[in-house]
């Protein structure tokens, strides 16, 4: 698991009676004797699996043997060894995959001080050749694997996203004093449904070849197909049970979890040290949910602290009905609730004292693409566009942009934003995106206590305090808190009194616009009503 002879990775051996597993796993993983010959006498993580289906006498065999009435997965971090029993699919059978990278290797990294993250890594190049590598952690169906892979807009010429890996991160600090992190999986295990030359151009030309498709429609002439994948589907399809299938069946031609094993080598945006065993350095986190509201766009964490605080109370809206109340909630703390080894309150203080440990922790930055306005209609484009929202927070964690303070973080304005092709989208839309509601957040914060509640045993005091002091910054905030264009900062001032960046009313600051200081001519936050 990660380049062989990496500092930062670590060897599993897995037994199991699944040619399928042993398929996959030869593209998830570094396989072989290579792998063997850098183990030596060392110590690996031991993992045992069983489809769970043994042969009577004479028994005839199916095409995907499982054991639909028993199944086990069961981890031993103190053993550091996985049994599986009873699956034949995905991350329960392909032990690798989340269990041994997240819920395994959470324990170690928690024991060893380094970190195993439910992280993208992903890199950004600027014209000028400057690479700066981030890692973002999203709940399922937040972006994630689009942003891994991200292709910016044609107006950002000469910028480029590269991709480290899509779903797992593994981070130590090295003596230089910065962190690095590595990918330790060889291959994407991705969603198909849902991906599409649209949504995820570079995906589509990863997966064109030596890849493996589960539970995947079929075109007639052998080709595959999913939802998603195309606006209108083929006429006809075998499904993924086997059946006949037309557009008119009333069911999906592909399971909603259908999936897609590639090797990261064929993406077309993969990053030249992807396999460096040292490393990539992390020079930001960023996390962020499914939110229709209340969240802005993007925002910077005041400090360590208050980003663990943030990462730790994100969360996302279901968006079925079969996942709980359309809507609710679901806090996932980190993107790791499924897949941390150990008590989250343990978790959440192991992030508090890593970064206590580092000379200069990397700025934690939250996003939210998914806000929407009175109507249901999403307020920002997505895919690409992120690029724009990327640029500053690489920018900001270089110390080469602006931020106003706002009651909860950090955030850019306007003119901080490069807006070059998409000159359309409005300073008054961009402060929909962004403006702060002072009630929808009191809720928000108050909200989180059913998670502090439920790990209040091992809950970090910093959480406690990190949460009145945002209570109490939002007590003293406007109504209704936002970032007012330059042109219109004059108005709204004479209509409503305003508040400079640094919390000062306009006519006590003892500046004048024409005197105001550089960061603060552009802006104002404003007390609506």
């Amino acid at each position: 698991m990660g380049p062989l002879g990496s500092p930062i990775a670590h060897i599993g051996v897995q037994i199991t009676n699944s040619p399928y597993v042993v398929a996959n796993m030869r593209i998830m993983t570094r396989m072989g004797r290579r792998v063997l010959d850098v183990l030596g006498d060392g110590e690996f993580v031991a993992c045992l699996h069983s489809v769970g289906m043994p042969l009577a006498e004479g028994q005839q065999d199916v095409a995907w043997p499982c054991n639909r009435e028993q199944k086990y997965i069961v981890h031993f971090p103190e053993d550091r060894s996985i049994w599986s029993y009873g699956s034949g699919y995905g991350r329960n059978a392909l032990l690798g995959k989340k269990c041994f990278a997240l819920r395994i290797a959470s324990v170690i990294a928690r024991d060893d001080d380094w970190l195993a993250e439910h992280m993208l890594i992903l890199g950004l190049k600027s014209p000028d050749g400057d690479k700066t590598y981030v890692a973002a952690a999203f709940p399922s169906a937040s972006g994630k694997t689009n942003f891994a892979m991200l292709i910016p807009p044609a107006a950002f010429a000469g910028w480029k996203v590269t991709t480290v890996g899509d779903d797992i991160a593994w981070i130590k600090r090295a003596p230089d004093g910065r962190i690095y992190a590595i990918n330790p999986e060889a291959g994407f295990f991705g969603v198909a449904p849902g991906t599409s030359t649209s949504s995820n151009g570079n995906a589509m030309a990863t997966i064109s070849r030596n890849t493996i498709f589960t539970n995947v429609a079929l075109t007639p002439d052998g080709d595959v197909w999913w939802e998603g994948m195309t606006k209108t589907p083929p006429p006809e399809l075998i499904d993924w049970r086997g059946q006949p299938w037309t557009p008119d069946a009333g069911r999906l031609a592909a399971h909603s979890n259908a999936r897609f094993t590639a090797p990261a080598s064929q993406c077309p945006s993969i990053d030249p040290d992807w396999e460096n065993p040292r490393g990539v350095p992390i020079s930001a986190f960023i996390f962020g949910g499914r939110r229709s509201s209340v969240v802005p766009l993007v925002y910077q964490a005041f400090n360590w602290s208050y980003g663990v605080y943030t990462a730790a109370t994100m969360g996302a809206e279901t968006t079925a009905a079969a996942a709980g109340q359309v809507g609710e909630v679901r806090r996932d703390p980190m993107a790791m609730l499924p897949f941390c080894g150990y008590h989250m309150g343990d978790y959440i203080n192991h992030w508090l004292q890593f970064g206590r440990t580092l000379r200069n922790p990397p700025p934690i930055f939250n996003v939210n693409w998914f806000r929407k306005d009175g109507d249901g209609n999403f307020l920002w484009p997505g895919f690409g566009q992120n690029m724009r929202i990327l640029k500053w927070i690489v920018e900001r964690a270089h110390g080469q942009a602006s931020g106003v303070e706002s009651p909860i973080g950090w955030m850019p304005r306007y003119e901080d934003i490069d807006w070059r092709g998409l000159e359309e989208f409005s300073a008054r839309q961009f402060q929909e995106i962004m403006a702060v509601d002072r009630d929808q957040w009191k809720q928000e914060i108050l909200s989180h206590d059913a998670l502090f509640v439920k790990i209040y045993d091992r809950l970090p005091k910093e959480m406690i305090f990190i949460r009145e002091l945002m209570l109490s910054a939002l007590w003293r905030s406007p109504e209704r808190w936002d970032l007012v264009p330059d042109d219109e900062a004059g108005a709204a001032a004479t209509a409503a009194g305003h508040v400079s960046a640094d919390g000062q009313s306009g006519a006590s600051n003892g500046k004048s616009r024409a005197g105001a200081e550089p960061a603060e001519q552009a802006t104002r936050a404003r007390i609506a009503g």
